[in-house]
């Protein structure tokens, strides 16, 4: 009885926020409100209406395909402003701030369709945001995943409260494409990353729900730049994300401003620790690009009419913001631009962490025990949701960089045999680059030559990840013409070290695409091996007491014939100079 009484005053709720007769026409209802928000409509639907908004609002939207899935299906998108800049070209003349809100990367989170469609049929009926679309361009794509969006089922997201059927995590061909801003592998990325690149969002809005525990939080907000990234960007980002929080908190929700998962797996007192997602993630990739990328976590176990109540009220809290502060937050963007073509030489964050300092903070959630099960032999957390329990739980949430590089006097130098590799990442990031008429021969560069090579040892979205250590060091290297220099001296400068510093957690490195590189091809055989450092010990007493040395201090070096030998194979004419050297190079002079 309590939860059908909850749903009424939820659907009753979402009913207020119904549009008037200006565009109640049956082709913009969606399955979703049809249904009191139990269900949601397959891609048909969206297909259907973004050419109904289109011809309902010719004054104020557009609607328009960035791309094609791999099973043949459109990528559509609606472009929404009543300021007349339907292009991006038009949207940069006027200096108009853009919003990207995006549905479905995850299509079983599919919140995002439906609100968004809600949102944006009261925006443009003034029941929303008034004045908010003269002032801004809004880009709402209600499902980037599309054919998982239509991989439909009852328990596609079992641990999800509605709703009644959804689409499946990942794409026809299985990538997760929240995994994947930085490498780029999946043809929707792909797509995506020319549709950014063409209109240049200020603020990226990817929205999602919730995996993990119960409690009584029914969203997370999340922004970068505020931890990362330019520190005029940060601030502002701080307000964006805070700005959103008091908006849904003064319509009843309880936000939270970072992502509630537990530090140690099913165990609410091990409490949560804040951080800078890394780049493969939507709200992690931004900020490298000096724009603001939000994440957006509705709680999974809150029902379908509360979750797209709740995302709605983000969007339009967005389109209010960037009403009030968009013109300034734009500005500084650019001008973060600039300050980011003048990084070289100076010290650049690669990545995040939580420092050990930690806070004690309330969480609402709800009464629970820790037993042993009989099904799984494990320890299992059982929530009682009729028992309401504020939680004193640890948070850990002061950052500080955790690698960190300097940038490059001038740039990337990327070999000929290497550039057909490295090219295409750069043309999607949207990352300047040239490519060499003539040869450098010889030029001093910096190398980095790896002490350490580590490979995944399962794939991990389609690749083998691959860890180094080592550093870089003043070297001399020829570079045949084909040879790529790929300046610091640009706005991307950032995004730019993260693909290229060895450091960096999404760097093409640490994919795999240069694992070859890693690889030792050539052998001396273990008989010449012998013969060979018999014959150079002779010839080399400095050589004898190194050996000797390594020998005392170093019990594993000691007891390992393969590393005794591969001792002196290093240290002979026949040993591959090229075998540990990354193929990308640093230069402090522009070729």
């Amino acid at each position: 009885m309590l939860r059908s009484c909850l749903l009424a005053g939820l659907l009753a709720g979402l009913s207020a926020l119904a549009p008037t007769a200006a565009a109640s026409q049956a082709d913009l209802s969606t399955v979703a409100e049809r249904s009191g928000f139990l269900r949601t409509g397959r891609y048909a639907e969206v297909i259907a209406l973004c050419d109904a908004y289109a011809r309902a609002y010719p004054d104020a939207v557009r609607c328009a395909s960035f791309g094609t899935t791999p099973e043949g299906r459109p990528m559509q998108y609606l472009v929404v402003t009543r300021s007349g800049a339907f292009t991006p070209q038009a949207a940069a003349a006027r200096g108009l701030p853009v919003l990207l809100v995006q549905g479905g990367i995850h299509a079983g989170e599919i919140d995002g369709k439906d609100a968004g469609f809600l949102a944006l049929k009261q925006a443009l009926d003034g029941l929303a945001a008034p004045g908010a679309l003269e002032r801004q361009v809004l880009l709402f794509v209600p499902v980037f995943n599309v054919d998982g969006h239509e991989r439909f089922g009852a328990w596609n997201r079992p641990n999800q409260r509605g709703p009644e059927q959804m689409g499946w995590r990942v794409t026809a061909q299985n990538y997760n494409l929240n995994r994947d801003y930085m490498k780029a592998d999946a043809p929707e990325m792909q797509a995506m990353l020319q549709l950014v690149q063409a209109w240049d969002p200020l603020a990226y809005i990817d929205l999602h729900v919730t995996d993990g525990a119960k409690f009584r939080h029914d969203v997370s907000i999340q922004v970068e730049p505020l931890h990362a990234g330019d520190s005029v960007l940060a601030a502002d980002g701080r307000a964006l994300r805070d700005g959103v929080i008091a908006r849904l908190n003064a319509q009843g929700s309880m936000a939270l401003p970072f992502y509630p998962s537990f530090v140690e797996f099913d165990d609410p007192a091990s409490g949560f620790e804040d951080g800078v997602s890394p780049p493969r993630f939507s709200n992690g990739y931004f900020w490298q690009r000096n724009r603001f990328g939000m994440l957006v976590e509705t709680h999974s176990w809150k029902d379908y009419p509360t979750r797209v109540r709740v995302t709605r009220n983000t969007i339009v809290a967005l389109l209010e913001l960037l009403r009030e502060h968009g013109a300034q937050w734009r500005a500084d963007a650019t001008a973060a631009d600039a300050r980011a073509a003048r990084l070289a030489g100076t010290p650049v964050p690669l990545d995040w962490k939580a420092t050990d300092a930690v806070r004690t903070i309330a969480f609402e959630g709800y009464a629970y025990s820790r037993t042993p099960s009989e099904i799984s032999g494990a320890l299992m957390t059982r929530y009682d949701e009729s028992v309401p329990q504020t939680w004193q739980v640890p948070l850990r949430d002061a950052l500080v960089p955790n690698h960190v590089a300097v940038a490059p006097g001038a740039g990337y130098l990327v070999p000929a045999a290497w550039a057909p590799m490295v090219e295409p990442k750069l043309q999607l990031h949207g990352i300047a680059y040239r490519r060499l008429d003539q040869p450098l021969a010889p030029a001093p560069v910096q190398a980095f030559r790896a002490e350490a090579i580590a490979f995944g040892k399962q794939s991990f979205e389609g690749h083998q990840r691959l860890e180094v250590t080592g550093a870089w060091a003043p070297e001399t290297q020829d570079l045949p013409a084909g040879s790529l220099f790929v300046p610091i001296a640009q706005a991307r400068a950032r995004l730019l070290m993260g693909l290229l510093e060895p450091a960096a957690p999404d760097a093409l490195l640490g994919w795999g695409a240069f694992n070859n590189a890693f690889e030792q091809k050539e052998y001396m055989e273990a008989y010449v091996a012998e013969e060979v450092a018999r014959e150079m010990l002779a010839q080399d007493p400095a050589l004898q007491a190194a050996f000797a040395q390594r020998l005392r201090e170093d019990a594993a070096f000691a007891a390992s014939p393969r590393a005794r030998l591969e001792f002196f194979a290093r240290r002979h004419a026949s040993w591959d100079r090229r075998y540990g050297l990354y193929p990308v190079l640093r230069t402090d002079r522009a070729p």
